[in-house]
């Protein structure tokens, strides 16, 4: 089982809309997802979970996208 990992990656917006293109790409035709984020290769399966979580606190407004899956 791969080591605990927490990792916040900067992207800018171009690299970000090309992430999100591929993504968008991938959920409409079926496929998995792969990414590399910080030297390691993801890989997102077609079965995974999806949500959008907003938080707000101190005048720092926050827009997460998320996707969870359990490896198997």
């Amino acid at each position: 089982m791969s080591e605990e990992r927490d990792i916040e990656k900067s992207y800018t917006t171009k690299e970000f809309v090309e992430k999100l293109r591929r993504f968008a790409d991938a959920l409409e035709t079926g496929d998995k997802f792969e990414i590399m984020v910080a030297g390691e290769r993801i890989y997102v399966p077609v079965g995974a979970e999806f949500s959008i979580e907003h938080e707000r606190e101190g005048g720092i407004e926050e827009l997460e996208f998320q996707i969870r899956w359990k490896n198997s």
